[in-house]
């Protein structure tokens, strides 16, 4: 962090002086800084949110809440549809057909960048994602079989929107004032996971939701996002935020999401490191998957009558992985993403999920059980939704508008779901060679040993570039 911020991206937030704090949270002194109001003293319990600041940041913790409670509650349905029409190998294999589709989508997403502001681009993307999914909704009312195309489709929709938020903050602060608020804001990513996990179950059981219920409340709450993302856009602009303002009313560059990554060796880096994560994420996804199916075959057969019970059996099931994942997540983003910031840094703080990581693979390894891969799965998803999210986020923030928006955009959707599609190819390999649970276990490890040597190239790319 610089000893001193210049002003402020937004009109809304007050400048202040940037000074170090070795005070645990909430005490923190600033040369010059007004005096807080109520609701900014309430949030700095959390996080060090100085005045000024403090509606513009419960806004976007708002803003990230609704659109992770759309996707959490879209996502068991997913889950629910691909898994009993096709299995956990077609799954996999659908992130290919994701890596595919990136390839046309993201330089279309570059070139409106290009030529809309800020508002505008964010306005229309979310609206087509949203028709798109009403659309969704009505062809499983009639009947269609959509389990892949959906699975698709909603991969493309979670890192899309997800990472136009992101790119939206990081235009909105300075790098000093991001790594104050990201952790905070990022409470609100892993609360809104959390309640819309934990509503899939009781709407299924309780109510009788299918999964085409869920994609319509998904759309509907991405409408609401939509309007608190307009609002802290359009919020006042005081003498401070005139030229950031102004900024954001301009289209961005020409030059292209992937010719920014490959000019620069951080922002290449980066991407390889996003690539390696989704490879041992989404192969430890598989084992899980995997072995949920089998659990669902042991209690429900093969029999055609029982698709129902056996598609709501895993539906409820994945949802409650996954409401445990964002209960933990939320946990780890209140009390702990923060203070390991501030402990060891952003370049610290990069190796903490490779670690657990490697050490989750290696014990699933020794013992594939459902129970030890649950367990595992839950601990590493729960810190990739929370510290490591917070870092990634803030890789992004000495950088410039072009890259935040676009080389940001292609890392998010392009580079993630090309490690997808490598964990399919190694989930095709595996059923070719008959590998067990145990050898896809052991891949992710040396993967795990990749990513920490990928981590430390990018620390060592951080620190050439703040010298």
């Amino acid at each position: 962090m610089s000893a001193m911020a210049t002003a402020s991206p937004v009109s809304t937030f007050v400048p202040y002086p940037e000074a170090e704090s070795h005070h645990s949270l909430p005490v923190f002194r600033v040369d010059g800084e007004a005096p807080k109001n109520s609701l900014e003293r309430l949030l700095s319990v959390f996080a060090d949110v100085r005045a000024g600041e403090g509606v513009g940041t419960l806004l976007l913790t708002v803003n990230v809440f609704l659109l992770l409670a759309a996707y959490s509650v879209m996502k068991p349905a997913r889950d629910g549809l691909i898994l009993t029409e096709g299995g956990a190998e077609l799954a996999s294999y659908s992130a290919a057909a994701q890596g595919v589709l990136l390839m046309a989508v993201v330089p279309i997403y570059g070139w409106l960048g290009s030529r809309l502001e800020r508002s505008r681009l964010i306005t229309i993307v979310t609206l087509f994602f949203t028709v798109t999914l009403v659309a969704f909704y009505a062809g499983g009312r009639i009947g269609l079989r959509e389990g892949l195309a959906f699975y698709i489709w909603i991969g493309l929709v979670n890192v899309f929107i997800v990472s136009q938020f992101w790119q939206f903050a990081n235009d909105l602060f300075t790098e000093a004032q991001g790594r104050r608020l990201f952790p905070f804001i990022g409470v609100g990513q892993s609360l809104g996971a959390w309640v819309g996990a934990a509503s899939v179950a009781p709407l299924v059981a309780g109510l009788n939701y299918t999964p085409y219920t869920l994609m319509l409340i998904g759309a509907c709450v991405l409408l609401v996002a939509l309007g608190f993302t307009l609002a802290v856009s359009r919020r006042g602009t005081g003498p401070a935020g005139v030229q950031a303002h102004d900024a954001a009313r301009e289209p961005l560059g020409r030059d292209g999401g992937f010719e920014l990554i490959f000019r620069d060796r951080y922002l290449f880096w980066i991407a390889v490191l996003i690539v390696l994560l989704n490879v041992v994420n989404t192969t430890g996804q598989y084992i899980l998957n995997r072995l949920i199916v089998t659990e669902a075959v042991a209690r429900f057969g093969h029999d055609p009558a029982a698709v129902v019970p056996t598609r709501q059996f895993v539906t409820a099931f994945s949802g409650s992985i996954t409401a445990s994942v964002n209960l933990l997540g939320l946990l780890l983003q209140l009390f702990a993403t923060s203070r390991v910031i501030r402990w060891i840094g952003i370049r610290g703080a990069l190796f903490v999920l490779p670690v657990i990581a490697l050490v989750n693979y290696s014990i699933i390894a020794v013992a594939p059980l459902l129970a030890v891969v649950r367990v595992g799965k839950i601990l590493e998803n729960s810190t990739d939704y929370s510290v490591q999210n917070t870092v990634r986020q803030a890789l992004f923030l000495p950088t410039s508008r072009e890259a935040k928006y676009k080389a940001k955009a292609a890392i998010d959707t392009f580079f993630t779901r090309a490690g997808d599609v490598v964990s399919a190819g190694f989930v095709a390999y595996g059923q070719l060679v008959g590998m067990t649970i145990s050898a896809f276990a052991g891949v992710n490890v040396l993967l795990a040993v990749a990513w920490l040597a990928v981590a430390r190239a990018i620390a060592g790319a951080d620190r050439q570039r703040t010298v």
